[in-house]
C-alpha cells in the first residue's frame, strides 16, 4: 500500500487533517472526526506539538547556533517544516528527514526544497535500523559537529519503552558534545490520554503508548536539560 488510496484512511494524512492541512482525503477526515469524539483536545494538541517543533528548531538554530538537524519520523510536509524554520534563521543549515512511509517519503521529496546555501534530504529508512539511518544521514551531516536530533511524535509508535529509549541513546551516541535532543510525544500524565492510546482511539494504524515521565528522565541522565531541549 502506497498511502495514496483515497478510500483507505492513512495515519499521516489523518494527522495532516488534524493540523489543518489539505493533503488528505474524505476518508481521513471521517476517521479524524471520529477520533475527536473520544479525544476532543487532539486537534489542538496536534497544533501545539507543531508549535513546539517550530519553537525548538528556531531556538536551536538561533540561540544554540545549531546548523545540522536530524528529523526522525518526520511525517507529511505541512507549514513550518524543520528545514523552513531552521533555514529562515540560518540559511546554511543542513536537514535530514527520515521516514519509511512511502507516501511521506514521496511527498517529502517532491515538496521539501532547500535554501541554496543549505541542504535538505529525505531518507527512506526505518528507525528500527538506526545504524543504517545514521550511516546514510552521515552523507549529508557532519557527525563531528553538533547535531540536533528530533523525535517528534514518533516514539509513541514503539510499544516497548526500553526499545524507544535505546533508539534515543543510539542516536545521541553518534553525535558529539554540544548536540541536542528534542522529543515531543504523549505522556501518561492524564488518564484520558493514556486510555485513548491503550484503547486505539488515536489516529494510528496500530496502538500507541504513552511514555512515563520518570522513564524518560531515567533515560536522559547523561544529558543536560536546556529549555526547550536536552543537550550533551
Amino acid at each position: 500500500m502506497t498511502g495514496d488510496e483515497p478510500s483507505v484512511p492513512h495515519t499521516a494524512r489523518i494527522w495532516n487533517y488534524l493540523l489543518g492541512g489539505t493533503d488528505n482525503f474524505a476518508v481521513d477526515r471521517v476517521v479524524g472526526d471520529r477520533v475527536l469524539v473520544g479525544q476532543p483536545a487532539l486537534a489542538e494538541n496536534a497544533r501545539l506539538s507543531r508549535a513546539y517543533l517550530t519553537r525548538v528548531v528556531r531556538w536551536l538554530a538561533g540561540e544554540a547556533g545549531i546548523r545540522q538537524f536530524l528529523d526522525l519520523g518526520a511525517g507529511l510536509p505541512t507549514a513550518d517544516n524543520t528545514h523552513e524554520v531552521a533555514q529562515s534563521v540560518a540559511p546554511e543549515s543542513r536537514i535530514v528527514y527520515v521516514d519509511n512511509d512511502p507516501l511521506v517519503v514521496s511527498q517529502g521529496r517532491a515538496l521539501l526544497t532547500s535554501h541554496p546555501r543549505g541542504e535538505t534530504v529525505y531518507l527512506d529508512a526505518s528507525l528500527e535500523n538506526m545504524a543504517h539511518v545514521l550511516r546514510e544521514a552521515g552523507r549529508t551531516l557532519d557527525f563531528e559537529q553538533p547535531v540536533a536530533v528530533l523525535f517528534m511524535g514518533v516514539l509513541g509508535h514503539i510499544k516497548d519503552d526500553a526499545v524507544a529509549q535505546n533508539l534515543t541513546r543510539t542516536a545521541m551516541a553518534a553525535v558529539p558534545s554540544g548536540s541536542y535532543l528534542a522529543i515531543c510525544d504523549s505522556t501518561d500524565t492524564t488518564p484520558e490520554v493514556a486510555e485513548a492510546a491503550a484503547s486505539g482511539t488515536s489516529p494510528q494504524p496500530s496502538p500507541t503508548t504513552c511514555a512515563a515521565r520518570t522513564a524518560w528522565r531515567a533515560s536522559s541522565t547523561a544529558w543536560n536539560w536546556s529549555t526547550p531541549a536536552w543537550s550533551r
